[in-house]
């Protein structure tokens, strides 16, 4: 049995910091950790929206609008997953990145090819990172050698749903149902795989309302549908399983429905500055409708693969709305991206806190490593220590990292 001692820090509740002094966290082996003054305990980060396949060029190419930019840019570098020893390459690299960097868990946009989709899920149980992977379903408006017909993409991503649960690690691998978004899958795939969500009863991921161009070509493939959210619901997609990235432009009715439906948004605030043309008001659709929503990186949209830099820019982009009130502060982005996520994702009796009973997702920070980003000059309370690690802190000051109890390091 592994027992942590020192100071843990959590959210248990939105908007409050939980500072427990000289405290013991118990998970799995024999040793004990004593934390120094300078070290303490958060839960591990959750990514809610990340695109494995387009990591190779994360931090460059963010000068198009959104369908531009997919064309020009994103079709051409997931369409080379169809090489498995490429995908085995870029996954390796990815889920060791994010471990580093604090993401115990991930949800996982991959790519249309079945077999490279399974190698990024067999890479995150190798690692030991606890994910939600989806195979990408389309079967319009995508290149030729990147699309597949409604038949293929049904057939691939039922597969790859089977192939998920017969690795048995309910808590630790869970596939999702991925249409990519509207514009590029057809109403006939929409509901197979509405169909197929609820046969096996698994999570559905997509992106919803995500940018002016992408309502407007919604819009005209669909003018008689009201929103993104109304068809999605139709389709059987809207779920309280389902996890929709963006959601910047939801009308106050959007997200009423997705709140009755316990659907959740996944808030990208990075790859939101470059291309959704606006806010996600997320302290006011928390409290007008209880909308569940995590935070996610949006790789390669955002430019970070960093679960810091989201929060960071949570805060600096709510702060563009004048009504104090509708700002999140960093105690918030800290619950978005741990138990507000885990919520949204299903998981939030597993993991995203210290709760009794749950199990351990864990990282344990020190502000005062050789190479620290921090300089500690004077005493400080353990709420500022934690909150000069959210706002400076990057992966030099996680010393460790531990998923259901286990040390995971890279």
């Amino acid at each position: 049995m592994t027992i942590i001692y020192g100071t843990i820090v959590h959210t248990p509740i939105k908007g409050q910091l939980e500072v427990l002094l000289n405290a013991l966290l118990l998970p799995g082996d024999t040793k004990v950790h004593y934390l120094s003054d300078f070290q303490f305990i958060i839960p591990g980060l959750i990514d809610t929206h990340i695109h494995a396949p387009q990591y190779p060029f994360t931090g460059t190419c963010t000068d198009l609008p959104l369908t531009e930019w997919l064309n020009k840019y994103t079709f051409p570098c997931e369409g080379k997953f169809e090489d498995t020893e490429w995908a085995k390459t870029v996954y390796n690299a990815l889920v060791r990145r994010l471990l580093r960097n604090g993401t115990t868990t991930a949800v996982y946009f991959a790519s249309i090819h079945l077999e490279a989709t399974q190698i990024l899920a067999d890479t995150t149980l190798a690692l030991g990172q606890r994910s939600l992977v989806g195979l990408v379903s389309m079967d319009r408006n995508a290149p030729d050698k990147y699309v597949d017909t409604t038949e293929t993409a049904i057939a691939k991503a039922e597969k790859f749903i089977q192939y998920c649960l017969q690795k048995q690690q309910p808590t630790r691998l869970i596939p999702v149902i991925t249409p990519r978004f509207i514009p590029t899958c057809t109403i006939p795939l929409l509901e197979q795989l509405g169909g197929l969500a609820k046969k096996y009863n698994v999570p559905v991921q997509s992106h919803i309302s995500e940018s002016k161009d992408e309502v407007a070509f919604v819009h005209a493939l669909h003018p008689d549908v009201e929103s993104d959210t109304t068809l999605f619901d139709d389709c059987g997609l809207l779920t309280n399983r389902s996890i929709m990235a963006h959601g910047v432009h939801l009308s106050d009715k959007d997200v009423q429905t997705m709140a009755q439906r316990g659907s959740g948004v996944a808030v990208c605030p990075l790859s939101n500055a470059y291309f959704a043309n606006g806010l996600f008001s997320a302290t006011r659709f928390f409290q007008q409708h209880q909308l569940k929503m995590g935070l996610g990186t949006d790789v390669a949209g955002g430019y970070s693969p960093s679960m810091m830099n989201s929060m960071r820019q949570a805060v600096i982009s709510s702060s563009f709305w004048q009504d104090p009130a509708l700002q999140v502060d960093w105690k918030t982005a800290l619950y978005m991206a741990t138990l507000g996520g885990a919520d949204m994702i299903g998981l939030g009796d597993v993991i995203g806190s210290f709760a009794e009973s749950k199990q351990l997702d864990a990282l344990m920070i020190d502000l005062r490593t050789p190479n620290s980003p921090i300089d500690l000059l004077w005493d400080e309370s353990i709420e500022l220590l934690v909150e000069k690690f959210i706002n400076v802190g990057d992966d030099r000051c996680i010393i460790d990292v531990i998923v259901g109890g286990k040390f995971v390091t890279p």
